[in-house]
């Protein structure tokens, strides 16, 4: 099988997977992400193709925006949903549009209402650093697994505004990232994570998942996939047999993980309580809805330990962790916003 061009071209890796008219189910989003420098707040901006299985004509666009605020507790929450002929999510260039909500290179600007108000955003980004997989490479390509996810702009810069409620915020300098996933189903239940910039090593970046999955009516064994960049050096423990011997727990609003190669043994935790996280539907392309449980603004301590040396980093931020637990759980108490 050829090497998706997506992965091996970095220049195409933001490429859209989505092809009209296919009847396999599958869904696929470009999502923007960062923190406010110093305080709990956070934005999430999302724009997603969805294709229902066998039914190809049924799919949509669906824009998404989260305004994140721990500093006074209230959270707001927009989706929209667009006829896929009002939509564009380009294959062979980086760019969406969902009606005349725009995502360009460096770029995106729209707006999006829900139950709490509306949410616009004219933003710029830019970024220096290669794209992250947290899968091999050769998964990017068959059907194993359902689901894909990659990192196009890690440690992004963001400058521009929000508004949110009436209310303007400005973006300057917040830092998050530009991200990519796709697939026929989502995973029947993970724990996904990502830190971009911890507190005082603002260019070191994580990217975790503990991940599990069923073929068919089998339920594979639990995988922990996890990507680190810390002091100029990747830290890439994502190969199959390193995902299923590293250990993992999660619940609605916890996750301890640990994996480790011959050089190095990394274990981390994330939190948040209840109040910092919310409820989204994510539909499945094969059928049923998902919960999502979403906070921008958790808790993640890393230790690093050089098995050769012996040497111990740790790393920790306060509120600057990205943290979902995707379920078929209805009993989580986090109200389901959109």
């Amino acid at each position: 099988m050829n090497a998706d061009p997506g992965i091996s071209d970095p220049a195409h890796i933001n490429w859209t997977r989505y092809r009209p008219g296919r009847q396999a189910g599958h869904y696929e989003s470009f999502y923007q992400r960062a923190n406010h420098p110093t305080e709990p707040r956070a934005f999430w901006i999302r724009y997603t193709v969805f294709s229902p299985a066998k039914m190809p004509e049924a799919a949509i666009g669906e824009l998404w925006a989260i305004w994140f605020d721990g500093v006074t507790g209230r959270h707001v929450v927009a989706k929209e949903e667009h006829p896929i002929a009002d939509c564009h999510f380009s294959p062979d260039s980086f760019g969406a549009r969902i009606g005349d909500r725009l995502l360009e290179p460096g770029r995106l600007k729209g707006e999006a209402t829900g139950p709490d108000g509306g949410i616009g955003w004219d933003l710029t980004y830019t970024g220096s650093e290669p794209p992250l997989l947290l899968l091999p490479p050769k998964m990017y390509t068959g059907g194993f697994p359902k689901a894909k996810s990659l990192v196009g702009t890690p440690l992004a810069q963001y400058s521009g505004s929000l508004h949110v409620g009436g209310e303007t915020v400005a973006v300057d300098g917040w830092t998050g990232s530009q991200n990519h996933n796709w697939g026929s189903r989502h995973t029947d239940h993970y724990a996904f994570g990502q830190v971009a910039g911890f507190d005082g090593e603002p260019d070191s970046f994580l990217e975790v998942v503990t991940a599990r999955a069923k073929i068919g009516r089998l339920r594979i064994p639990q995988v922990t996939f996890l990507v680190l960049r810390h002091q100029d050096r990747e830290y890439s423990l994502v190969s199959l047999r390193q995902a299923l011997s590293a250990k993992a727990d999660f619940g609605y609003f916890y996750w301890d993980f640990a994996t480790s190669d011959e050089t190095v043994d990394i274990r981390g935790r994330m939190t948040a309580p209840a109040e910092r996280f919310v409820g989204l539907n994510y539909y499945n392309p094969p059928g049923g809805i998902k919960h999502c449980l979403n906070t921008k603004i958790g808790s993640c301590t890393v230790e690093v330990v050089n098995r050769m040396t012996g040497k111990r980093i740790e790393l920790r931020t306060d509120n600057r962790a990205l943290m979902e637990i995707l379920t078929d759980d209805r009993e989580h108490g986090i109200t389901i916003r959109a």
